[in-house]
């Protein structure tokens, strides 16, 4: 199959804070897109730069070539693609699906197998990078499916990402997707428990975020957290629902197949506590969570029956 053209007809699905990213750099590459939202006037906000906005979902499938789409979860993926509604019934035969939102790989596997009994190309490509690292075009796409289908079309993921990856059959995207936010977020509640121990050890907060920030063992997908921390800002660039949204997929999976998970389980128990601050703010949130924990003088503190469990 031979890659894509820019006059390729395009459609694309879901046009939250990511998807409204995409879109826009697709169209600033005078790609033909399509957009739909259930909420349509997010829809109707890209008009101005070139998108165009169908009357319904069966509209845009009917016309499109290539459909992408960033959702918010299982559910969301299953009621626009599957069922006598769904853009499966409607996208033509050869149309290709690029389903980019961060879903079990199960689904991923079962919209490819229903896309593949329609003659409709499906491929799982997971978004790794927040949304000012998809406006910069940086971002890592982690892809699932045929890869004949992949390469064909490899220039939308130039447009859109700093480097691309297929790495195996349908299901291999998101699977991967849900490693990387393994380590992200892990990685983010090590980072709050540090910060909490120096705090606690009397070490000036401001500084002591800064300085962190600069050193090799903090991720670059972390240190802008801190930065951000050192002024309380909080504000979402991938909201603590969503992580742990993932959280939750990643340790449904890992009981499925037996496996323990000791650190991302603890950072979901924290995770999901921190939303006392708000769902809807960064998961970085897990720092104020540890600071506040900080401040509290229990007793009863479980590291002290752990000391004594493995003594020297």
């Amino acid at each position: 199959m031979n890659r894509i053209e820019a006059s390729t007809q395009l459609g694309f699905i879901g046009i939250g804070a990511m998807g409204s990213r995409i879109v826009r750099r697709l169209l600033a590459r005078r790609y033909n897109v399509t957009v739909y939202d259930s909420d349509r006037t997010r829809a109707e906000s890209l008009i101005a730069d070139g998108a165009t906005v169908p009357n319904s979902l069966a509209d845009l499938a009917s016309k499109a070539k290539i459909i992408l789409s960033c959702l918010t979860d299982d559910m969301a993926v299953e009621g626009v693609y599957l069922g006598q509604n769904g853009i499966l019934a409607y996208a033509a035969t050869g149309a290709i699906i690029i389903e980019m939102s961060t879903i079990r790989p199960e689904t991923s596997r079962e919209l490819a197998r229903q896309g593949g009994d329609r003659g409709i190309h499906v491929l799982d490509v997971a978004i790794s990078g927040s949304t000012p690292v998809m406006e910069q075009g940086m971002v890592t796409l982690l892809g699932g499916g045929e890869a004949e289908i992949f390469a064909a079309v490899e220039p939308i993921f130039e447009t859109i990402a700093k480097q691309y990856f297929l790495l195996g059959p349908s299901g291999s995207g998101t699977a991967a997707k849900l490693v990387v936010n393994t380590l992200l977020g892990v990685g983010m509640q090590a980072i709050a428990e540090a910060c909490a121990l120096g705090e606690k050890q009397g070490l000036d907060r401001k500084q002591l975020l800064t300085v962190l920030s600069k050193t090799a063992v903090v991720a670059p997908a972390h240190s802008g957290k801190l930065l951000r921390a050192v002024h309380d800002d909080y504000s979402p660039q991938f909201p603590l629902r969503l992580m742990n949204k993932d959280f939750r997929l990643i340790l449904e999976i890992a009981s499925n197949l037996r496996l323990e998970l000791p650190a991302t389980e603890a950072a979901f128990r924290i995770n999901s506590d921190a939303s006392v601050f708000g769902p809807d703010q960064d998961f970085s949130i897990v720092i104020r969570e540890m600071e506040s924990r900080a401040q509290e003088q229990d007793s009863t503190n479980p590291i002290v029956r752990t000391l004594e469990r493995y003594p020297s």
